[in-house]
């Protein structure tokens, strides 16, 4: 069984959120199981600067695509992944992907539906022994429908069986009608029974009809799409989709993320004095006063309301009523951005505000800080409390979607349990969560270093999610047989 992995973003080569994360290190691990795996991604202009000594090697030059209107053409270029032999293919047109930005070309609609036409076109030439296409979020939904309907009866592509992996429902890409035209895809589908949606072609709902298995990133938010609170819309549709619906938990690469071996942290963290010196370097370095008795509470992650920032917000003059310090790092939206540099102000030498993206500093901060906090309205999956438990500090979550199915209460009479948390989503409930959180750290020191050691025994790595994937693949591949 030869799959082909397709994704809009990869990291290392390029990253904006964690599909990124996802897409680089779940088909390494489903390869190390034995199975026959590539990815296929854009040739993004980001990738030459991010990737330089790289080799990058063109294989396929003035290709075509099979049924979008785009009049050019498109060039094949391989590549494989660091220290692996996974082949990555580019697929390399530089007027629709020649933006700074990932997601900056200004018809979103046009370039998303030119890759996954492209990415049909490089299957059957490169690779037509391919079986299962995994395809990725709303911008490689469209594969699914090509493969259903304008290549239902190609000899190579008829056989292929599709997965869809769902890793944030709010980003459905919803178009205008035109986008259906221009794709080169029957004009039948802009019905509610395809992909019209409240007067709009949505590529995500092509893609959750036209699949043959659609999974999402965790099983809690497997189970909270198809509700009206958290379906966005798209429950109904997920609802009938529902026998085809799983849900597996995403991992973290444990070869990259290692707190012993790691050297982008300050020092290997085998215990938790270790943990400590971490945190004292990293006040040093953010300009924080230097108080191995005040907790360091972090947030890293992009700066957008469905992170909790406006519960975080509430909070805040109440939280620096305590003894603790608070880093931040992320970008997103300019009001939360102007909000946490206001505090930084405020509160100087006990308040961080990096608005930034830094990988780096990211590694040091989920390294050197006590408390996690990750008060999400809703998260599919998750990977901040996956990291900060890696490097032992202890989450504080609101229990919903992945962060439900990761994190457990800590009971001091159990002494089990990696954090604290809470269910309705409301200021004063995240407060009392980090309330316990800080009574716990400040008078149980056994408690504490107990959590600690329990965070760092957690086994979040891609081994299991990978052999998951591999199940649903074969689920696919039955499915397909009985489209």
């Amino acid at each position: 069984m030869k799959i082909a992995y397709v994704s809009f973003e990869v990291a290392p080569l390029v990253k904006v959120g964690g599909l990124a994360d996802v897409a680089g290190a779940l088909p390494k691990y489903i390869k190390k199981l034995g199975e026959e795996i590539y990815v296929i991604m854009p040739f993004h202009k980001a990738i030459e600067k991010n990737c330089e000594t790289w080799k990058i090697e063109k294989i396929k030059s003035g290709m075509k695509t099979q049924s979008h209107t785009f009049s050019g053409t498109f060039d094949i270029y391989e590549t494989s992944m660091p220290d692996t032999d996974l082949k990555i293919y580019l697929i390399k047109n530089d007027s629709l992907f020649g933006t700074e930005e990932i997601y900056g070309y200004k018809d979103l609609a046009y370039q998303s539906s030119f890759f996954c036409d492209a990415s049909i076109t490089l299957i059957k030439e490169v690779e037509p022994q391919t079986g299962v296409v995994n395809v990725n979020d709303w911008q490689t939904s469209l594969i699914s429908v090509y493969l259903k309907t304008k290549y239902r009866d190609d000899p190579v592509l008829n056989k292929i069986a599709t997965v869809l992996t769902i890793h944030n429902l709010g980003f459905k890409g919803e178009f205008t009608s035109q986008s259906i035209t221009d794709a080169g895809l029957p004009s039948y589908l802009f019905n509610i029974d395809a992909l019209e949606f409240y007067g709009s072609v949505n590529f995500l709902k092509g893609g959750i009809i036209f699949s043959d298995i659609i999974n999402t990133v965790s099983k809690t938010y497997a189970e909270e799409i198809q509700t009206e609170e958290y379906g966005l819309g798209m429950d109904g549709v997920l609802r009938i989709r529902s026998d085809k619906l799983f849900g597996i938990t995403n991992g973290i690469d444990y070869e990259i993320y290692d707190p012993k071996q790691n050297r982008n942290i300050y020092k290997p963290i085998t215990d938790y004095e270790s943990k400590m010196e971490n945190k004292a370097r990293l006040q040093k370095d953010l300009g924080l006063n230097i108080d191995p008795n005040a907790p360091v509470i972090s947030f890293v992650g992009r700066l957008y309301e469905q992170k909790g920032l406006d519960i975080m917000n509430e909070i805040m003059d109440y939280l620096m009523l305590f003894n603790v310090q608070f880093v931040i790092l992320g970008r997103g939206d300019p009001n939360y951005e102007s909000i946490f540099k206001n505090y930084e102000e405020k509160y100087k030498g006990r308040f961080s505000a990096n608005i930034k993206f830094d990988s780096l500093l990211a590694q040091q901060i989920y390294a050197g800080s006590d408390i996690f906090l990750m008060p999400s309205r809703y998260e599919p999956c998750g990977l901040g409390q996956m990291y900060a438990m890696r490097y032992g500090t202890v989450p504080v979550v609101r229990y919903t979607g992945g962060l439900a199915d990761t994190v457990r209460e800590y009971y001091p009479t159990t002494k089990l349990g990696t954090g604290f948390g809470f269910y309705d989503y409301e200021a004063c409930r995240l407060l009392m969560s980090v309330a316990k959180a800080l009574y716990t750290y400040s008078n149980s020191r056994d408690d504490w270093e107990r959590i600690f050691e329990n965070c760092m025994s957690q086994d979040f790595s891609y081994e299991n999610t990978a052999r998951q994937y591999k199940e649903l693949y074969k689920i696919a591949v039955s499915a397909k047989k009985k489209w």
